[in-house]
């Protein structure tokens, strides 16, 4: 048996993994999606399930009106003493040389809670990680974020001390490292071993170029000296490489005693584009310590491997997931995420007609604020996507139905609507770059009846369907292209990934009701 990267697949990115007694917890980045942070649990390092998302309520976390891309950045996982420990930021502006943003961290007595509300740590930069050192003190890393002109806007790595007590950084800050010439230094993680304290780092940017680096000191404050064999793991050199983009990593050791590495990466379609719709995801890989005392590849050299032994753990698969989520529970699946704003019976209910999940129709998909939408990673270049909506729009200003989103700039949305000519009717909005479009294709639906509506990815190309007995399927409109939904689309710097989500606009503000009878995610790979 092997282990397939990526084991978290999908937009699963910046993980940090821990582990405590025979369980492995990973936490990774949502951005601007509600609630803030997975957490995926593991007992063999191979099979994995979402278990957790701790930032559920507003009190912890207020993402309305955060930039796409914005919000949750890189959390980072802890545990002392029979506590756990989440550090996260909250980007709420990161337009031009600046980056306004907060950090925090919460706690809990157990990994699912309850998770307290946040202590407010800094915002110099982001990638906080909270060391527990082994006298007790605790010490918060982080980079330093730098807009002054000429300067390098990644200025190093800093640590302060962090009194739980007093629930506050204390004493001074000291930058220990600047990073090495691969730049763009950030994602700090600290580990000790034989007398040594480790700092991994993630450099070279989140894209092709990225890396993991360590260094290491006899002081936590130190001065660290780098791998002189730095990075330990890139594929800056390998553009063919199946797993791009590898870097910042976060390292465990198992209770056998073994070490290893889970990292970002990012497989791109196959058209040669480099664009990766799926977003960025995360695989692991095995790491042996040299009798010099750093960090190597288990498979030798600096590139990650597609297959993987797997670990000598005792196997623990979960249950599959369903394909079917049926809407027949009081609370929506933990795949499920709202853009920005948490579940509220005035937009969302699972209760009011059973067996549905109705939407009241409100703001537009390119409002910061308040959508009505909910949706779930894309997770599989191959896959299928059906709904069933009951809706009945009166205006051209409510519409309903299944939406392939990566942003408010960038979304394909089969939508279900109303025309003063064509009555309710069927056609699909392509968001390209901002760049409204309505195609050419506008399909008269009966009044009264619900409508089955499919869209089918297979790699490059999405195509929306539709039936009305859910037997017979016709296409409605041309293929598109998956690259669209992808973080490097256009050059534009973001981070997330792809989402398939079911959604209902009112923009008369009558907020109009849609109901979802069910909904289909399948894997055809």
């Amino acid at each position: 048996m092997v282990i397939q990267n990526p084991i978290l697949r999908g937009f699963h990115p910046d993980a940090s993994i821990i582990r405590v007694d025979h369980d492995y917890y990973i936490a990774t980045s949502t951005f601007e999606w509600f609630p803030g942070v997975l957490i995926h649990h593991s007992r063999d390092l191979m099979n994995w399930r979402p278990l957790v998302r701790p930032l559920d309520r507003l009190s912890q976390l207020d993402l309305r009106g955060v930039p796409s891309s914005g919000g949750i950045w890189a959390p980072s996982l802890s545990y002392d003493n029979g506590t756990y420990y989440l550090c996260f930021t909250n980007v709420v502006g990161r337009k031009g040389v600046y980056k306004d943003l907060h950090n925090y961290v919460v706690t809990a007595p157990s990994i699912t809670g309850p998770w307290s509300d946040p202590i407010y740590l800094n915002a110099s930069g982001f990638d906080h990680f909270l060391y527990h050192d082994t006298d007790g003190r605790k010490y918060v890393f982080n980079m330093q974020w730098d807009f002054r002109k000429n300067k390098r806007r990644f200025a190093g790595i800093v640590m302060q001390e962090f009194s739980l007590a007093e629930g506050k950084l204390i004493g001074a800050i000291k930058q220990v490292t600047e990073g090495t010439d691969l730049g763009v230094t950030e994602g700090p993680m600290v580990y000790k071993k034989d007398g040594y304290y480790y700092l991994l780092l993630a450099e070279g940017g989140t894209g092709p170029m990225h890396a993991a680096t360590l260094m290491r000191a006899e002081s936590i404050d130190g001065p660290y000296e780098v791998d002189p064999d730095y990075p330990i793991m890139t594929t800056r050199t390998s553009p063919d490489h199946p797993l791009q983009n590898a870097g910042h990593g976060s390292l465990v050791q198992t209770q056998l005693g073994d070490w290893y590495m889970v990292f970002i990466c990012s497989r791109p379609l196959k058209d040669g584009s480099g664009l990766s719709p799926l977003g960025r995801e995360t695989s692991l890989q095995k790491v042996v310590w040299t009798q010099e005392g750093w960090l190597r590849l288990a498979s030798g050299g600096k590139q990650p491997q597609l297959l993987i032994p797997e670990t000598e753990l005792t196997p623990h698969p979960w249950m599959l997931e369903p394909v079917r989520d049926d809407f027949d529970e009081p609370q929506l699946s933990i795949h499920w995420h709202s853009l920005r704003v948490p579940y509220d019976e005035s937009w969302i209910s699972l209760s009011e007609r059973s067996g549905f999940m109705r939407l009241r129709g409100r703001e537009s998909l390119t409002s910061l604020h308040n959508q009505s939408l909910v949706a779930r990673r894309i997770q599989s270049f191959q896959c299928e996507m059906t709904t069933c909506v009951s809706f009945e729009p009166l205006s051209f200003t409510q519409m309903a139905g299944l939406v392939l989103y990566y942003d408010e700039s960038d979304h394909y949305y089969l939508r279900i609507s109303h025309d003063d000519e064509l009555g309710k009717h069927l056609a699909i909005i392509v968001s390209d770059q901002g760049h409204y479009e309505e195609l050419d294709v506008y399909l008269p639906i009966p009044v009264g009846e619900s409508i089955y509506l499919k869209a089918t990815m297979d790699f490059e190309q999405i195509q929306f369907s539709y039936s009305l007995d859910s037997h017979y399927w016709q296409c409605i409109g041309p293929a598109l292209y998956a690259g669209n939904l992808a973080d490097s689309y256009a050059k534009k710097l973001s981070f997330t990934g792809a989402f398939v989500g079911l959604c209902a606009q009112d923009l008369r503000g009558t907020r109009l009701q849609a109901d979802f009878d069910f909904f289909d995610y399948k894997e055809l790979d």
